[in-house]
């Protein structure tokens, strides 16, 4: 029996270096969202909610704005940004589990990304006061993480402190020492 994940799965990695000529297409965010919608959610609340910009859009450009200066000096060449959000109220009161639910969600969108050919790089280096600003955000909306989606571009677009950790291998945990039989018998 196989212990690899889906090839998409381990494809899925978080590359900042991103190509400034790479689009989204608005069909593949559509796709992506599609994905997003698609999510298991505690008891079907679906609290996941975007802010979506595609490079070129206004969205876009207050996204950008809002995200730290290091975030914004890679990001700023990403075909499309996004803010996840959690819903943390609907009509029957307050939404449990809105942060994994939104978590799901979004894993489901960047996986999508990855199938469509892009890569994503979720960040939480962003002003979500800024963010519930700048687009009005009610109460019941809560910005979670920021989402850069693109075209991978060589690693030398990115300044030369930040290339060694985009072309070093990835790391992962001993699948010992993250699944128990009784906790710290590995599974």
């Amino acid at each position: 029996m196989p212990s690899d994940p889906h090839p998409l799965i381990k494809a899925r990695w978080s590359p900042r270096a991103l190509d400034p000529s790479g689009t989204v297409s608005e069909a593949a965010m559509r796709r992506m969202l599609e994905a997003a919608r698609w999510a298991p959610s505690y008891g079907n609340t679906q609290p996941a909610r975007y802010l979506v910009g595609l490079r070129g859009t206004p969205t876009f450009e207050r996204i950008l704005g809002q995200l730290n200066r290091g975030n914004q000096a890679w990001a700023v060449n990403a075909g499309a940004l996004l803010i996840a959000c959690a819903a943390t109220v609907n009509p029957k009161g307050e939404v449990p589990y809105a942060e994994y639910g939104v978590g799901l969600a979004t894993e489901n969108l960047v996986l999508q990304a990855v199938a469509e050919g892009l890569v994503a790089h979720q960040m939480a280096g962003f002003d979500k006061a800024g963010i519930t600003a700048e687009f009005s955000l009610p109460e019941t909306i809560r910005p979670l993480v920021a989402v850069a989606i693109g075209v991978l571009g060589p690693p030398e677009l990115l300044p030369p402190e930040k290339r060694e950790r985009e072309t070093k291998p990835r790391v992962r945990l001993p699948a010992s020492e993250l699944a128990f039989t009784e906790w710290g018998t590995p599974f």
